[in-house]
């Protein structure tokens, strides 16, 4: 009987997975949307529970033949090339502010033992068995698929050719000795899994599952190829003449990161199963349904959440090389920042549909939001003319009376208070837009706030109560939206919060239960010295810049 415990924001440990990118190219920014989908669920889970172990894995996936092509197109050595990309991946990481604790490479000697390690398990309850093998096989996908998952098109010759129904890539016919696994017999207990829990957000990933495992019986599926066909990869434990498929060895990289097979450490214990495990639409058949299958096979319990998310197209088009139109992280990270980047694919993606990137849009969005809303609101409350003794002032009781009477006021003070009760629903359940949604909505409330009161005026006729009620609320504004905007760019709003002095142990989210402005024992605070400009505005830009330009 496999076992399945439901996800929770309020255990000891969290566990949070990417899939292991594929070294056969460049990291591209559907690479960086998932995994700043599962940093930034990582941060907000950091933020209601602080003295939780986040154990956060992510890496690269380094076998198969179309590593042996590439590294062949490249004139290197295997080795040589799945260290070079593999590198761009971990530098990705680092500069989009990913804060992974475990990063895995499937061609290490540590993760090679975990899957030989599996593999045995498998084996020895009785789920792989050996046997010679045809059926249609599609070498860019390194997948067998079955005759409805196939359909015929015409190519550039006019020929009429079977392809991948889901890739589009042809398919070839293939016959040779191959080890199986017995995912047959798993047909029922993973419909039973899915139907009975809701472990795949969004749910119409989780129909999508559904469906695909209800169509037609499940056939057994094969875990090795001939070495002599794939020689790079991870040999099958006594038989040389075999590796094992890469989905399998990629698959087993969550299992690396968690010190399997010692299932007694305390490494394993403390973090096994997954929380919550980041994936894109085109690999949820793998995670959706061999995945839980191989765990069940190996008497493992199961992730407690797969999160799905859709692709990115750029101007309307899918991206690919030969459109030139691949858009680079790190080309836009010197166009936009890395927080400009994060927050325009965390506030403009949606799990459920793909998203359409455009560099217009970016810079219109990052102008509008991070420039003249939020960077307005900062610089105003900071301006030397208005707060020349450079504080968070406190404030006299009677005076903040004065000013909460107004409507203008009364309008921004309810947003502030409901907003961390909004975004931490729209958090846990992933809506990330819906969460800056929310925060521009009390950053304009803030900003009409400001606007209306005049405190340059109040300033001019030495009305100086009035005036620090002006700058308390409007920072006390942008405390609570900065310490919730943390998970989304980390680095704005520690800028923010260190500008307005508010200590480190002070940014979580049990912080967000009270206001200073309620605080009679609130004390002036100095605020931190230098400029208070977190984004510089961009100048708009309408021509198309090519994406793969370095």
């Amino acid at each position: 009987m496999f076992l399945f415990r439901r996800y929770s924001t309020k255990s000891s440990k969290f566990y949070i997975t990417t899939p292991i990118y594929y070294v056969n190219a460049d990291p591209h920014i559907g690479h960086l949307y998932t995994s700043i989908i599962a940093d930034a669920t990582q941060r907000w889970h950091r933020l209601m529970n602080p003295a939780c172990t986040i154990k956060f894995a992510t890496g690269t996936d380094e076998h198969g033949s179309k590593i042996q092509q590439a590294a062949l197109i490249n004139k290197v050595p295997l080795d040589f090339y799945c260290a070079k990309v593999s590198n761009q991946y971990k530098l990705m990481s680092d500069q989009f502010a990913v804060e992974y604790t475990n990063f895995i490479r499937t061609t290490a000697d540590n993760h090679i033992n975990t899957v030989k390690e599996f593999w045995k398990s498998l084996r020895r309850n009785g789920h792989i068995y050996s046997s010679k093998y045809s059926g249609w096989y599609c070498v860019s996908d390194e997948t067998f698929l079955t005759k409805s998952q196939l359909k015929e098109v015409q190519n550039a010759k006019g020929e009429k050719v079977l392809v991948s129904e889901d890739s589009g890539h042809p398919v070839e016919w293939s016959e040779e000795e191959n080890y199986m696994f017995r995912l047959s017999k798993f047909q029922d207990e993973l419909m039973k899994w899915l139907t009975k829990n809701d472990v795949v957000k969004p749910k119409k990933f989780q129909k999508i599952l559904c469906d695909l495992i209800a169509k037609e019986a499940l056939a057994d599926v094969s875990v090795s190829r001939p070495t002599s066909r794939v020689h790079w990869g991870i040999k099958v434990p006594d038989d040389e003449t075999q590796t094992i498929y890469v989905w399998l060895d990629a698959l087993v990289n969550y299992l690396t990161a968690v010190d399997y097979p010692n299932v007694n450490s305390d490494t394993f214990n403390q973090s096994w199963p997954p929380d919550v495990q980041v994936i894109g639409k085109d690999i949820l058949k793998f995670h959706g349904v061999y995945w839980p299958a191989f765990l069940m096979a190996a008497d493992l319990e199961l992730p407690k959440l797969f999160l799905c998310h859709s692709h990115w197209t750029v101007e309307d088009e899918k991206m690919s090389k030969s459109k030139n139109n691949v858009i680079s992280p790190f080309n836009r990270n010197e166009l936009y920042t890395s927080d400009g980047l994060r927050y325009f694919l965390l506030r403009e993606g949606v799990s459920h549909s793909d998203g359409n990137y455009s560099d217009v849009k970016v810079t219109r969005i990052l102008n509008s939001e991070l420039a003249d809303t939020l960077g307005n609101l900062l610089s105003r409350c900071c301006s030397n003319a208005l707060n020349p003794n450079q504080v968070f002032p406190e404030i006299e009781s009677e005076a903040f009376q004065s000013v909460v009477s107004i409507d203008v006021t009364k309008k921004l003070i309810e947003s502030v208070i409901n907003l961390p009760d909004v975004c931490q629903k729209h958090y846990s359940e992933f809506n990330f837009y819906k969460v800056v949604d929310a925060i521009v909505a009390t950053l304009h409330a803030g900003n009409q706030f400001f606007e209306y009161l005049k405190p340059w005026e109040f300033k001019k006729a030495k009305d100086f109560s009035k005036l620090n009620v002006v700058l308390h609320v409007t920072m006390e504004t942008l405390r609570i939206c900065s310490t919730i905007l943390q998970p989304i760019v980390p680095n704005i709003s520690q800028q923010i919060l260190n500008k307005i002095c508010v200590p480190k142990d002070k940014r979580f989210w049990s912080d967000l239960k009270y206001q200073s402005w309620n605080n009679p024992n609130f004390k002036t605070l100095k605020l931190l010295e230098g400029k208070a400009v977190i984004f510089q505005r961009l100048a708009v830009e309408e021509k198309r810049m090519k994406g793969n330009k370095r």
